[in-house]
């Protein structure tokens, strides 16, 4: 047994499972990609640098995430379970407009969910994000536009239709 890990696992799982939700908008996806990240780390843990685990399993995360092996390996498409947790009628719009927006995040690209939970959620720069992307900052800026932007174009408003009076109007063509 690798002194510590046991008990930085139970220490900060919660947050790693969070944080992996997070990339993923699924639970049981997130808490398989926390998993196959700790058995990783497990093995490397004696080398991995105890000043910054965190940063070294949020970047694994993010890694794992985001590879075209996992793309390949996430093909399955689990059943619908239902939650154990019951809501109360309070919540009902928050409840709504929350799973409006994991809809929409699940549209975008791995890059452009994982550049945006980065960027919002550990409230990392472009140049750290950069850093666990393997990319350069500019590509980084260039995912949390695109995503931006396709969230801003998903939540405006549909454009209003002309009525069928307008057609009818003195000089309108037919």
């Amino acid at each position: 047994m690798h002194s510590g890990f046991e008990e930085y696992v139970r220490a900060r799982g919660d947050s790693l499972r969070r944080f992996a939700f997070l990339l993923c908008g699924d639970r049981h996806l997130g808490e398989d990609l926390v998993q196959e990240v700790l058995v990783k780390a497990y093995r490397r843990w004696p080398k991995i640098r105890m000043d910054q685990p965190d940063h070294y399993l949020r970047t694994a995360l993010v890694r794992s995430h985001v590879s075209w092996l996992r793309r390949r390996s996430s093909s399955e498409t689990p059943a619908e379970i239902p939650d154990d947790h019951q809501v109360r009628g309070d919540f009902a719009d928050q409840q709504a407009a929350r799973d409006e927006l994991w809809t929409r995040l699940g549209g975008l690209t791995r890059a452009q969910r994982a550049v945006l939970v980065l960027r919002y959620y550990e409230d990392l720069d472009d140049r750290q994000i950069a850093e666990v992307l393997r990319c350069t900052a500019s590509t980084v800026r260039v995912h949390a536009a695109r995503g931006l932007a396709r969230l801003r174009t998903d939540l405006a408003p549909p454009p209003a239709h002309p009525s069928a009076e307008s057609s009818t109007l003195p000089g309108a063509k037919l």
